[in-house]
């Protein structure tokens, strides 16, 4: 999939476009794991996320991690056991990443699980049936800068991811086209 830029105005229908082509018909509940930290702003993409999507579409799907309660490195062992799936449950595994310099500032969603914590060397379980990483900085580049990565280019990724997220659902189950998109 070809990356998508977080300022892009279409960024959310791109995003929801791509869901949908990797979303199987048989799915009837979403899982969407928000992973990062509330401390450091390069590693808060997750819980920003979470925070957006709070509240919204229970019937379909349940949100986990937020700014109140992130799921970092520290809890994110137990988060995972906590999480009840069934076959027609489908996991979306949110976090922010590191990557080459023609990602950086960029949304990428893929099939399959996300390793979260690897690029900081951190051994944490893989986690997700998809995955949908912000690539916050380049990978050769200190991780010490991570911290003080731009807020507002956060906070505009975490929205347009939101966003996708919510229209995916609200078409997907058939939600009215006047409820709520994000909290």
């Amino acid at each position: 999939m070809k990356p998508i830029s977080y300022d892009n105005p279409l960024a959310p229908l791109l995003i929801r476009n791509h869901l949908f082509s990797l979303i199987p018909p048989y799915v009837d509940h979403l899982i969407v794991l928000c992973i990062g930290s509330n401390r450091i702003n390069g590693d808060s993409l997750g819980p920003f996320v979470g925070t957006l999507l709070a509240n919204l579409y229970s019937k379909h799907m349940t949100v986990i991690g937020n700014l109140k309660q992130p799921v970092d490195a520290m809890n994110i062992k137990e988060m995972i056991k906590q999480i009840r799936t069934t076959p027609s449950t489908y996991t979306i595994a949110i976090d922010s990443v590191v990557g080459v310099s023609d990602y950086i500032h960029t949304i990428v969603i893929r099939a399959g699980s996300l390793a979260p914590g690897s690029a900081l060397g951190k051994k944490l379980p893989a986690v997700g049936d998809m995955s949908i990483m912000g690539v916050m900085m380049e990978d050769d580049k200190d991780a010490a800068a991570l911290p003080y990565t731009n807020l507002h280019v956060v906070y505009q990724m975490a929205k347009a991811i939101a966003l996708g997220i919510s229209l995916t659902v609200r078409q997907r189950f058939g939600y009215e086209p006047a409820s709520s998109i994000l909290a």
